[in-house]
Formats: structure tokens, C-alpha cells, sequence
């Protein structure tokens, strides 16, 4: 079987070795009754980091992006999110469509940021019933589809402490990127929030789950909501001990995707007939375009990539997105460029 350098996603991370002695090794209950230490233990864990009251470990980002507005909106009710944002994008609708929640998009800002006042005029007059109540606004750190943008605490403060009346969530899938390369801890990025999702799965490594964390009131709900939408696990502490060491030791590494990245970029900027976007490179992420004048599609240009031994994706914006991770070391950048190059110089 052909080994790849895959740069599609962190997603395609592989678990660690000290994750798989530790999953092997997990001490587990039901914790459908509460009573798998393993799991207590990382959303205790997680909570802690993040600032929060308490935690709760679900199968993905996407799920606990889902109990967080099933938490807070009813049917009808209104939730406001970015017209990049992932939620809007890439999860199926699942709000609307599990939980009659209308979606309001209003434009990411270039640095993928929501502008204050653009989600101050997106909320609606709650005494006129023909309007549906806004409820929540969702913030994604780091903004994936504007480039793997990192938003700093002062910007993600900001938003809280508008005190428009609504829940704020933060899609935290990559909040531990944003942290490292902002040098904070995540949990000044979170403070003013009510809830955030972070991923265990994408950069940190682990091979499943996600944590929703906000105060206990609020997990209490979305616990229920987990178990109606069948994310109830029974002994998912072999779940949670992957998770447990990667909050403990594979956020710091974060860092060298990040150089990675930059390396990967520094070298696409000397291939001619490829340009550079969204201002990369941002966190562990690369965006370019080839030159239209090649000649080379984006998916010829993905099929001969990976005749080279290199995996890559194209975006909905026509983009080519490289993504550094845990299991791309120095080589695969040199393969990838050399790849690159072989495929677009004419």
C-alpha cells in the first residue's frame, strides 16, 4: 500500500503511541450513568483549561457545535454565525433541520472576524413577533475557511462583553492553534464566552471526540441533549484517555505545524504560476491559487500531486488548502514542494 504525505486536514492525524498504551490501559465505566472515571476525568480536565465550570466529551466538533444551540435556542428561534463560518458550511444543516433553529449569516471580516456592529444589526427586535428571537451568536477560533485566522483575546472579549442579550459560543475546534500562536492560554480566548467546542481529534491528535464546555446549568442540558441525539457512550474512557494526554502534551508541539506552514509557504512563493491567499500562512494552515495562464486545473493539479506521493484538497473558493499536522515532519514539506514544482513548471 503507497504511503502518502497527507495534507488534506489535521483531521487525519494518527493517535500517538503513549495514546494507544493509554487507551489500552483506560480504566472505563458506563458513563451514560456518570461513572467512567476516564472521561470525569478529561472533561474536569478540559473544563479547567478552558475556564469553565464543566465539560462534556462528545463525538465531534460538529455534535457539540449542535447541542450548544440546541441548549440555548428553540424552534424558530434565531442563531447568528458568519457566512464562513463552519457551522453554516460544513454541518449538514443539522441545526435547522434538528432543531427548526433559523440560521442569520452576516459577513466575516478579512481577518475572519464578525464586526461588532454587524452582529449588533443583526439582532432582532424581540417584542415584534414577526421577527424570530436571536438567541446565540457563534465566533470560529481559528476561522477556517478565512485562512486558519487566529482572533486574538481582545477581539473574542469584545464580543462578550457587548451584552446584547444573546449566548455566546465559540467554535473552538482549533482554539488550542489560536492560543499557541497568539501565546496565551486558551482560556483568555474563551473567558467572556458561555460555551465553547474544542476538537481532540484534528491537531491534538486524538483519534475521536470533541469537549463542550460552559457552566454546569448548561452542561446539564446539553448532557440530555447528547444522549436524544444517540451520543450517549458507554465506556468511553478508551475514548477519553487519548484525549487526556493530549491536552497534556501535544498542545505545546502546535508550534512546530505552525513553522511548518511557514516553511510550506516560504516555498510556494517561489514557484512561479502559484499565488499565495487569505494571507497565508495563518496557524497550520496554507491557501493558494494556480495562475489561470497555466493551464491546470485544480483537480489535474490534485491527481498528479498524487501520483508524487502528496495529498491535497481543493475549497468551495477554488483554493488549493495545505494543512500541517503531527504526521507532516520536514520531508513531507520538501516532498510537497518538489511536487509542486514538478507539476506546474513548464
Amino acid at each position: 500500500m503507497q504511503k502518502y504525505f497527507d495534507f488534506r486536514s489535521d483531521t487525519v492525524t494518527h493517535p500517538t503511541e503513549a495514546m494507544r498504551t493509554a487507551m489500552a490501559a483506560a480504566e472505563v465505566g458506563d458513563d451514560v450513568y456518570g461513572e467512567d472515571p476516564t472521561v470525569i476525568k478529561l472533561e474536569e480536565k478540559a473544563a479547567k483549561m478552558l475556564g469553565k465550570e464543566a465539560g462534556l466529551l462528545v463525538s465531534s466538533g460538529t455534535m457539540g457545535n449542535l447541542i450548544a444551540v440546541l441548549a440555548v435556542c428553540g424552534r424558530g428561534d434565531e442563531v447568528i454565525m458568519g457566512t464562513y463560518g463552519h457551522t453554516f458550511l460544513h454541518e449538514a444543516g443539522g441545526v435547522s433541520a434538528l432543531g427548526g433553529v433559523v440560521i442569520h449569516t452576516i459577513p466575516n471580516q478579512e481577518d475572519g472576524s464578525l464586526a461588532l456592529e454587524d452582529i449588533e444589526s443583526a439582532m432582532r427586535n424581540p417584542s415584534d413577533f414577526h421577527e424570530p428571537i436571536s438567541c446565540m451568536v457563534i465566533v470560529e477560533n481559528t476561522q477556517n475557511a478565512c485562512g486558519g485566522k487566529a482572533l486574538d483575546a481582545e477581539y473574542m472579549r469584545s464580543v462578550g462583553l457587548k451584552e446584547l442579550g444573546f449566548h455566546f459560543h465559540v467554535d473552538g475546534a482549533r482554539i488550542f492553534n489560536a492560543a499557541v500562536a497568539l501565546n496565551v492560554p486558551a482560556a483568555n480566548l474563551v473567558e467572556q464566552a458561555d460555551s465553547v467546542t474544542f476538537c481532540l481529534s484534528k491537531g491534538l491528535c486524538a483519534p475521536i471526540g470533541s469537549v463542550l464546555c460552559g457552566d454546569r446549568q448548561f452542561i446539564k442540558r446539553a448532557r440530555r441533549i447528547r444522549k436524544m441525539l444517540g451520543g450517549g457512550m458507554r465506556q468511553a474512557g478508551i475514548i477519553a484517555a487519548a484525549g487526556i494526554v493530549a491536552l497534556d502534551s501535544m498542545i505545546d508541539r502546535l508550534a512546530e505545524d505552525h513553522v511548518r506552514a511557514r516553511n510550506l509557504s516560504d516555498g510556494l512563493a517561489q514557484i512561479p504560476g502559484v499565488q499565495l491567499t487569505k494571507g497565508s500562512p495563518n496557524t497550520n494552515m496554507v491557501f493558494f491559487k494556480l495562475d489561470p495562464a497555466l493551464g491546470i486545473s485544480n483537480q489535474t493539479l490534485i491527481e498528479e500531486i498524487k501520483a508524487r506521493g502528496v495529498l491535497i484538497n481543493d475549497t468551495s473558493d477554488g483554493e488549493i488548502r495545505l494543512v500541517t499536522h503531527n504526521d507532516i515532519n520536514d520531508s513531507a514539506i520538501e516532498r510537497c514542494l518538489e511536487a509542486l514544482k514538478e507539476v506546474v513548471t513548464v
